[in-house]
């Protein structure tokens, strides 16, 4: 058989992949041109970084994408820690209600985050955390999907390298950071690109937590900006959306072969 993809997919294909950049395309020209083109679609139509100036002009979004930058970075370093800890333990020690203690793990990726949206509230309203980066983060320090992928890749790791390294003389604690954690490693990579990118665009938790500009993310803060109470300016709305997606979206653009390859060597097993 020819592995040539038959010309009505391609197609379809081209046809599935316009309409999903189609949104981009309208943001990317209606940010780079003066508002009178909008809706008129002239090549010959002047460029201008005005909507640019105008966006950063009218909200603080440099303070928003640092507020982010941090979000994301202290939630992934936290679920770096948390998750290989007790995935390494629940891959290579047996102790009473093990199995007990992983199910209700995975239970929890059953359960819509929404669900738990009011009593993570009161958790963080009683800690003192509302309107910080602290309570937005709590939540997800720890992860259910972290700590299974983490420890399906564990349990496949041969237990003869491990055996070596302790009779080397190596620690618990060595032999997951110079074993485990550099054979996991394209998870890692995995994980890290499907947690940032999820943080990055979360949206409803940092909506009901915050109320500061000085701890909104960017994806409360750009609603907000949007807002009727602002006007709908579409060209300043639109450059204001992509200079805030523009960090995520060149991320993926360099990672992406990357987060690919690391899911095929990896797999969810």
């Amino acid at each position: 058989m020819s592995g040539r993809t038959p010309p009505l997919e391609a197609v379809a294909a081209w046809a599935l992949a316009l309409l999903w950049l189609a949104p981009i395309l309208f943001a990317f020209w209606a940010a780079i041109h003066p508002p009178e083109y909008l809706t008129k679609f002239d090549l010959t139509a002047p460029l201008t970084l005005v909507n640019f100036e105008r966006a950063f002009a009218a909200a603080p979004f440099a303070q928003y994408m640092l507020n982010t930058a941090i979000l994301v970075t202290g939630i992934l370093a936290a679920q770096f820690v948390l998750c290989t800890l007790a995935a390494y333990a629940f891959a290579r020690y047996e102790f009473r209600g093990a199995g007990v203690l992983f199910s209700l793990i995975l239970v929890q990726l059953m359960v819509a985050p929404e669900v738990l949206m009011v009593e993570n509230y009161a958790t963080i309203a009683k800690l003192g955390l509302v309107d910080s980066l602290a309570g937005v983060a709590a939540p997800y320090v720890a992860s259910a999907f972290g700590i299974f992928l983490l420890r399906q890749t564990f349990r496949q790791v041969p237990k003869a390298l491990e055996e070596a390294a302790v009779i080397e003389g190596a620690s618990t604690m060595q032999v997951l950071l110079r074993v485990y954690v550099p054979l996991a490693k394209p998870v890692y990579v995995a994980y890290g690109l499907v947690s940032v990118s999820f943080h990055w665009n979360n949206f409803l938790w940092p909506l009901v937590v915050t109320s500061s500009e000085t701890t909104r993310p960017v994806t409360v803060g750009l609603q907000v900006f949007a807002s009727v109470d602002q006007g709908v300016d579409w060209a300043v709305i639109s450059a204001a959306a992509l200079a805030t997606s523009a960090p995520l979206l060149i991320g993926f653009l360099l990672f992406q072969r990357a987060f690919v390859q690391s899911f095929m060597r990896a797999g969810i097993r």
